[in-house]
């Protein structure tokens, strides 16, 4: 099961150039918390809405292959990310190869997400 990761999209070019992509969440680096936040499809709006709301820069979506992580030595673990709902983190840099797609991602005339 594939899960997603939202990004901003001049952030994952330079990962592309770079190699690999490191940024856990908005503002934040996977050596500032740890590990990279993701989320699976149906926790995805809701997290975009919380954390990246009024957000102007272009977004995307990482679509993440959690067995190419691990196949690259990469820990993806689900955990609780607060009142028992669990969402995976992945504990190491995402090589681009292990991302299946990017999808172009926004919000909407009333704050919702889309992608």
């Amino acid at each position: 099961m594939a899960i997603f990761h939202l990004a901003r999209r001049d952030e994952w070019d330079a990962a592309v150039a770079h190699g690999t992509y490191e940024i856990s969440t908005r503002g934040a680096s996977l050596h500032d918390v740890g590990f990279i936040h993701a989320s699976y499809v149906h926790q995805l709006a809701a997290v975009a809405e919380l954390v990246y709301a009024g957000d102007d820069t272009e977004l995307c979506v990482l679509v993440l292959d959690p067995g190419a992580l691990r196949a690259h030595g990469t820990r993806v673990v689900d955990e609780d990310g607060g009142e028992g709902e669990l969402y995976p983190h992945v504990y190491g840099p995402i090589d681009p190869s292990c991302v299946t797609e990017v999808r172009p991602a926004w919000f909407d005339a009333e704050g919702r997400f889309r992608f």
